[in-house]
């Protein structure tokens, strides 16, 4: 039986997973279009695709060769289950994870072990081309959400000038004790660290550093707040030191302003932030990517459980 050849020029409604798209063109399952990707039926621009999950983009031009009377078996794959994280985007050149609260990004002067660095290089190990995972940027330990690594070192070295330049569009979910008064504000100050490691507000100097943090309300309760979070600057432990000195602390916060962080009704060991949206522009490609995430379940049920103020924005 001669192959079926298809010659498609990607439109714009058309990016994304090439296994959604060969499922579209080919008009079969989704189990089918897997197993024609991996039986070398398709290609991009010229290169035999292996990756179910490659992305394309407007003006790629894909081409499939198959036999419409054959069964192509998807081949098995290894399902990776991770409580550090889990994974929120990926290509070849970088991947972006969704942290869990209680992980360390990277280990400490005690050399910790299964830190977020550690377990992401073992994942990519498991990839058809293993690689290390370079950190780009840090979350504190108990604080969840996104962050983005670099498989290759040129698209991690790109992310860094972009973290350094302010370019990346960083958006946190967070729930603040107190009834915050405006709707929204910017709290911008200089930081430094003690020797105890904790962050504090101080006096411009050689040895501080300016944070500007922009916030809305996102919905008000009897004695808390749910806010969503911009950081201009991304300093160690900005959020929670600055929100703090407001007198409005992040649930759950052990190190900053502690008696007013605690809740009868926030029991986890977590803080109540999130790092619920990562924008940025793709190293290789060059075009905006922006990643989101929702909010854990322990944010959204002590929301839910909470006496609203006024309705959400």
């Amino acid at each position: 039986m001669p192959l079926t050849t298809v010659s498609i020029s990607v439109l714009p409604e058309q990016t994304g997973r090439i296994d959604a798209l060969v499922r579209a063109v080919s008009e079969t399952s989704h189990s089918q279009a897997r197993g024609m990707i991996d039986h070398g039926c398709v290609s991009i621009n010229g290169d035999l695709c292996d990756d179910v999950a490659e992305e394309v983009f407007e003006g790629d031009e894909v081409v499939l060769k198959f036999d419409a009377n054959q069964r192509y078996r998807e081949k098995k794959r290894i399902r990776w289950d991770d409580r550090t994280f889990t994974v929120a985007y990926e290509d070849d050149d970088i991947i972006v994870v969704d942290k869990a609260a209680g992980t360390l990004t990277v280990p400490t002067d005690h050399f910790e072990k299964n830190t977020l660095v550690d377990r992401v290089s073992l994942y990519l190990s498991h990839s058809k081309r293993p690689r290390p995972a370079h950190v780009i940027h840090r979350l504190d330990r108990e604080v969840s959400g996104l962050l983005v690594m670099g498989k290759v070192e040129t698209a991690a070295q790109s992310l860094i000038d972009q973290f350094k330049q302010r370019k990346p569009t960083r958006v946190y979910s967070a729930i603040v004790a107190g009834v915050l008064a405006d709707d929204e504000g910017t709290f911008d100050a200089y930081l430094a660290t003690g020797n105890n490691l904790d962050v504090f507000i101080t006096a411009p100097s050689t040895r501080s550093e300016r944070a500007v943090t922009h916030y809305k309300v996102v919905k008000r309760m009897d004695d808390t707040t749910q806010v969503e979070v911009r950081l201009e600057t991304g300093k160690r432990n900005q959020i929670r030191v600055q929100f703090a000195d407001a007198g409005h602390p992040v649930l759950g916060d052990p190190r900053y302003e502690i008696e007013k962080s605690m809740h009868a009704r926030w029991v986890r060991k977590r803080i109540a932030l999130h790092a619920a949206t990562l924008g940025f522009d793709h190293p290789t490609t060059g075009k905006p990517l922006m990643v989101e995430s929702k909010m854990p379940a322990a944010m959204q049920k002590f929301l839910k459980g909470g006496v609203a103020r006024q309705k959400e924005r």
